[in-house]
């Protein structure tokens, strides 16, 4: 009876609505990606639907055993898995399996990992514990983020090497929302907004590759080069615009079907959705997604500690960025980088990311029911 008791008692305890919210992303995410590749005569992209669902399984189980370890190992292992993490961007560098003109996972039998969409989440808890140890209570200046934007920077080269550019930049963009959550001196933001320009300016000319700057000139004026680079960006915004407001219906979409809009099952899921469920469609997903960051505000707000404040605010920057960027980009206005849209798009890694992170999130929301 006192075993049967602990378990309710842990069940009543255990904060479901991580995975709860993000299952419903997921199920709409899997029908969607069921109706854009039904129609594929390549039986591999039909049956992308049934992998996706696989490794969502798997990554909700890893996501749940995450949620059982206690925040305090989380901050205590940070450098280490850091470390680790580095290492394995720099064997991907050297050893990784080459896809789509980019070097950026590691095979290991049937599984292929991608080191770089697990560094968002330790380079996460490393500058959580960092910001931690270091005044968390006093406002800081540019002084205080040099150490703090060096740990960010590294595995941004690394990333930005393989290259994935949409990556790299999205841990930046996590290092800033962090930095300006732990406040920032509002002297500090002017400065480092001046020094964001100056620096995407000498990225442009000097750090980019041809394609890259392509991309970017292809954002300004697709119809340049409509048949070539700008293609699918014109693409993605006739699938949008056709949807209107109630859409074409489900499996209708003309733009999957025809096989217009490559990468329908990744960067552009978006598209088709907005093609068959119209502007109401998207509207519904979109306040799924606005419920989940929420969820994760309502966390940092609640918690006491400061690290597990700060680890809440950095996973929401995930969802959020990846959601954000991915959905600006298909609508034209954002360059494609190449960022999934959470639980929509194809790909185990970034599942594994999202769960993993649901699990974090679930394990800090827990801690807050122990005493």
């Amino acid at each position: 009876m006192n075993n049967n008791s602990g378990i309710v008692e842990a069940l009543k305890r255990y904060d479901f609505t991580f995975f709860g919210i993000s299952f419903a992303i997921f199920l709409v995410g899997v029908v969607n990606l069921y109706s854009a590749t039904h129609s594929s005569a390549n039986d591999y992209f039909a049956d992308l639907y049934t992998v996706q669902i696989g490794w969502y399984v798997f990554s909700t189980i890893v996501g749940v055993v995450v949620s059982f370890i206690q925040p305090k190992n989380f901050f205590r292992y940070a450098w280490l898995f850091y470390v680790l993490n580095i290492i394995l961007l720099v064997l991907v560098l050297f050893t990784g399996h080459v896809g789509m003109g980019a070097r950026r996972w590691i095979v290991l039998g049937p599984i292929r990992l991608q080191p770089s969409e697990l560094m968002k989440i330790t380079s996460i808890l490393l500058l959580a514990r960092w910001f931690t140890k270091n005044d968390p209570d006093q406002e800081m200046g540019l002084k205080q983020l040099i150490v703090p934007f060096i740990l960010a920077m590294v595995p941004t080269l690394l990333i930005v090497v393989e290259p994935d550019l949409g990556t790299g930049l999205l841990i930046l963009l996590i290092f800033f929302v962090i930095a300006f959550y732990r406040k920032l001196k509002w002297k500090s933001i002017v400065i480092l907004a001046i020094l964001g320009v100056l620096s995407g300016g000498m990225m442009y000319k000097f750090g980019l590759k041809e394609y890259q700057r392509k991309r970017i000139l292809t954002f300004i004026n697709p119809s340049a080069d409509a048949k070539g680079s700008g293609y699918n960006a014109i693409q993605s915004k006739i699938a949008i615009g056709s949807g209107r407001f109630l859409g074409k219906g489900f499996k209708k979409s003309s733009q999957a079907s025809l096989n217009y809009l490559p990468e329908n099952h990744t960067d552009f899921v978006f598209s088709i959705f907005n093609e068959e469920h119209g502007f109401f469609g998207s509207l519904f997903l979109i306040s799924l997604y606005l419920i989940l960051f929420y969820r994760f505000i309502w966390l940092a707000q609640s918690v006491t500690k400061i690290y597990d404040s700060i680890v809440a605010i950095g996973v929401m920057s995930i969802f959020f960025w990846h959601t954000f960027v991915n959905m600006g980009m298909v609508m034209g206005l954002m360059p494609i980088v190449g960022l999934p849209l959470p639980l929509m798009s194809y790909g185990g890694s970034s599942l594994l990311t999202f769960g993993i992170c649901c699990g974090i999130a679930t394990s800090i929301s827990n801690s807050r029911n122990l005493f």
